[in-house]
């Protein structure tokens, strides 16, 4: 379920995972090897929190054709 923090929503990463149909470990590694940029945000846990810009931005790059 997504987060609202003032006023704007963030996904954590299971959420984006499932929303863009890619595992937690894909999208861990592609932050990891530099695929995709990693986010700073993260709540008061460490989790990573994501825009639903940053959902559109991964989902370019699990779609993309090469």
């Amino acid at each position: 379920m997504p987060v609202k923090i003032r006023g704007q929503t963030y996904y954590r990463t299971t959420e984006v995972a499932e929303r863009v149909g890619i595992s937690r470990s894909t999208l861990l590694r592609w932050l990891s090897n530099g695929i995709l940029k990693d986010t700073f945000r993260r709540d008061r846990r460490g989790w990573r929190l994501f825009t639903p810009e940053d959902v559109k931005i991964i989902e370019e790059e699990a779609y993309k054709v090469k």
